[in-house]
């Protein structure tokens, strides 16, 4: 295959070991090239513009500029832009975050090594590629309620150890206030308690895990 018939490929990770190992997964295959890599948001953002890429591999947790928002960014600027979103978490609500997006498709880390190729080329079709696990979990909660950003504000402090009241000083709101969201949030999550609906917040997506 000609080298400007390759599908050239973009990669976004701030961490070299990713990097490293997704170029090293391309260099054997006769159709893709990597045509250049980013660590952060902003370099994404360049780097794009500059080289064109067919596909962009994104990393979505990065700091500053997060991936999701380099994502939008770039399909502001380029509505056909084709971009796999890579994750560690197959929580539904970064995929369907990224989806909404613009994502093309949804790739786990954990299965870089068996699925990467065949994502970009599938994406590359014009198809859109999302790993069953993720597409089950998108499944599953698709009438669910999504929380406020009040709400996940409110859980993330009570994920830190904060009490009702100490939530409540925190964000300068009553006490009354922080219990009346933190029953929606449990009613929302089907969750028992305050510990159990963290955990189920980290599981989706709402909260990052440490």
């Amino acid at each position: 295959m000609a080298s400007n018939d390759k599908i050239r490929i973009l990669c976004v990770d701030d961490h070299p070991v990713v990097h490293d190992g997704i170029s090293f997964a391309l260099q054997f295959q006769s159709d893709m090239e990597l045509v250049g890599g980013a660590s952060n948001g902003p370099e994404a953002l360049e780097q794009f513009r500059r080289l064109g890429p067919d596909v962009t591999l994104m990393d979505l947790q990065m700091p500053g500029m997060s991936g999701l928002e380099a994502l939008e960014a770039i399909r502001r600027e380029c509505p056909t832009a084709r971009v796999i979103v890579l994750t560690t978490y197959a929580g539904d609500v970064r995929a369907k975050r990224a989806i909404s997006a613009g994502a093309s498709g949804y790739l786990l880390k954990s299965t870089l090594r068996t699925e990467l190729v065949r994502t970009i080329r599938y994406v590359q079709q014009g198809l859109r590629c999302v790993p069953p696990e993720v597409a089950g979990s998108l499944a599953q909660h698709y009438d669910a309620d999504d929380l406020t950003e009040r709400e996940i504000e409110i859980l993330r402090l009570i994920a830190a150890g904060n009490s009702n009241k100490m939530v409540g000083c925190r964000l300068s709101i009553t006490e009354e206030t922080v219990k009346s969201h933190v029953k929606n949030v449990l009613s929302k999550l089907s969750a028992n308690d305050r510990t159990h609906a963290v955990q189920i917040a980290m599981q989706r997506g709402f909260l990052a895990l440490p």
